[in-house]
């Protein structure tokens, strides 16, 4: 894909200094280094919990247009206003117009489904919403088959798709069946930028990866990744780490 639906993004001066996302290592790193550049089809932010990875992604996608608690830039619902004002201080470089696009957070993901159910219900001038989630309300199905509705139904390339945690809801063989959609939809000349904690899902091909932690923001490849070492030497030899966790 030539030119991304996002190339960049800076945070603006301004921010007030007694906000908690100033001390937000991530936001001090942007507000430092100038701007972070998003030149892959798929981009990954990881790190420990509290490194301010949803935190920059909400921002990112709200700056963007989308619905802070998810859903397409159609979505104007709120149930609950705990964004944080970090969208209002980012700019975002863009190359070309993304003509499809959703934001995914596992947190309000049952407001989204519930807003969808809610517009079905009503007037349409083609077919109702749900036909295009799979026909199905997505409340009417589990969790992780609701988030695979979604991406196999909705996601129609040639977009931009912001996904928070989507492995929050997916048994390991959803999340090999979640990369194998991505790279249907990326080859669909689409773009992905995801927070995760998935060392599944940042296996994906040729991603970048972005570590967000005390340090600020560091480009990491994926074996490097505390993710990585962490469940190989798990898997390796899971009577070792349990006996230095338990005993």
């Amino acid at each position: 894909m030539e030119g991304k639906y996002i190339d960049s993004i800076i945070v603006k001066k301004g921010l007030p200094k007694s906000s908690y996302l100033s001390s937000l290592p991530a936001v001090q790193h942007l507000l430092n280094n100038g701007s972070l550049s998003f030149g892959h089809d798929v981009t990954f932010f990881v790190g420990e919990n509290g490194t301010g990875k949803s935190t920059l992604l909400e921002a990112i996608a709200v700056a963007f247009g989308f619905n802070a608690e998810g859903g397409t830039k159609n979505f104007t619902f709120s149930t609950n206003g705990t964004h944080s004002e970090l969208h209002e201080y980012i700019t975002i470089s863009r190359t070309r117009h993304a003509g499809d696009g959703f934001f995914l957070r596992a947190e309000s993901f049952y407001n989204v489904a519930t807003n969808i159910d809610d517009m079905s219900e009503g007037p349409s001038f083609d077919a109702p919403v749900i036909s295009y989630y799979g026909g199905k309300s997505l409340h009417g199905q589990s969790h992780g088959e609701s988030f695979m509705a979604l991406v196999q139904e909705r996601f129609g390339g040639n977009g931009l798709y912001i996904l928070d945690e989507p492995e929050a809801a997916l048994s390991p063989l959803r999340l090999l069946t979640l990369l194998s959609e991505i790279n249907r939809i990326v080859k669909n000349d689409s773009q992905f930028i995801i927070s995760t904690h998935s060392p599944i899902l940042m296996a994906f091909p040729k991603a970048q990866i972005y570590l967000l932690d005390e340090n600020g923001i560091s480009d990491v490849d994926y074996k490097d990744t505390e993710h990585f070492k962490l469940t190989r030497d798990f898997l390796n030899n899971p009577e070792r780490v349990l006996r230095h966790l338990l005993d």
